[in-house]
């Protein structure tokens, strides 16, 4: 029988509903959409797309690293954007944060995000 573990990071602000940051099953970890939202629970809605971008990322990864895994092992990545013109942009900051890394990934234009957020990402990545 599989094995389920779910994982909250002290890293990370506590989940805002009734759900876990990761959840790592049969070898994967699924990341549930991270929002920008600062370690101590600030929400950046007000902060600039470079800003809410970045702390999306670090989010990210600090679900990935919570679990034992990390960016280089990110199969899959989900970007959902408010607003595509800051599609060039993100694309800058996510291969910067990437490196060599090349997951495949979607981008989804939506109307809105909660809380006003312009981006929330989702991810699944290997954990070894």
């Amino acid at each position: 029988m599989a094995k389920i573990k779910y994982c909250n990071p002290k890293t990370m602000a506590p989940p805002g509903g009734h759900y876990s940051h990761v959840v790592v099953a049969n070898g994967s970890a699924y990341i549930s959409g991270q929002l920008p939202i600062t370690a101590a629970g600030k929400q950046l809605n007000a902060a600039s797309f470079e800003e809410q971008a970045n702390q999306v990322l670090a989010n990210l990864q600090a679900a990935l690293e919570a679990v034992g895994t990390s960016i280089s092992k990110l199969v899959q990545v989900r970007v959902y954007i408010t607003n595509m013109s800051n599609w060039p942009l993100f694309n800058t900051i996510y291969a910067n944060w990437a490196g060599t890394a090349l997951p495949a990934r979607a981008v989804i234009p939506v109307s809105e995000l909660h809380y006003g957020f312009l981006l929330e990402i989702e991810a699944l990545a290997l954990v070894e």
